[in-house]
């Protein structure tokens, strides 16, 4: 199905191209979310006549977004989640825990901002990407922990799952001497005689 774009869409083009692209995708992705409409001469003589309207409104939202972005560059998002002994944690991070976490510290950021390609099933940095608009996007850091020192650690660039496992090697440093003549499941005795 051929469209005409009524923004910029990454990886398509931008306003007022005509793209073609799948049926399921203009259906269910773009009309409804009026990012596109269909392209017949009808839409055509539309969009010709709106182009300078549609132009700078987007002007206007990308002017917003750019001044939202200024405010949110740079932003650590800190979230204490308890995992296991290797680092993956008890469920994942999802697009919402970042909602809630930006809502924390007075930023206003919607869920359809927060480009996660997968979710977070692990401690330590991630980078996550906020599109505040199609043409501004922003990079934030995600800092996942176990608690709020350990959380200060990573964020001093400290591996924290390495430091874990050197300490794990250096605390299990004592082997018992074993003794050569003991059936399978039998106790060496204490006393030495």
């Amino acid at each position: 199905m051929d469209v005409i774009l009524l923004e910029r869409v990454e990886k398509l083009g931008g306003i007022g191209d005509v793209v073609k692209v799948k049926d399921g995708f203009a259906r269910n992705y773009l009309l409804p979310r009026k990012k596109a409409l269909r392209a017949n001469e009808a839409n055509r003589r539309v969009f010709e006549a709106n182009r300078e309207r549609i132009v700078a409104e987007n002007a206007a939202r990308r002017a917003d977004a750019e001044k939202d972005a200024k405010t949110i560059d740079g932003v650590t998002l800190t979230l204490i989640r308890q995992s296991s002994n290797t680092g993956q944690l008890y469920g994942s991070v999802a697009v919402r825990d970042l909602v809630e976490a930006f809502e924390a510290l007075g930023h206003k950021v919607g869920k359809a901002q927060i480009v996660l390609d997968r979710p977070i099933k692990t401690i330590g940095l991630h980078e996550v990407k906020v599109a505040l608009h199609p043409e501004v996007p922003v990079m934030v850091k995600v800092n996942v922990a176990r608690s709020p020192e350990e959380a200060e650690m990573q964020a001093a660039g400290v591996d924290v799952m390495a430091q874990v496992f050197e300490e794990g090697r250096e605390q299990t440093g004592f082997t018992e001497e074993r003794d050569p003549n003991l059936e399978v499941g039998e106790i060496a005795s204490d006393a030495q005689g």
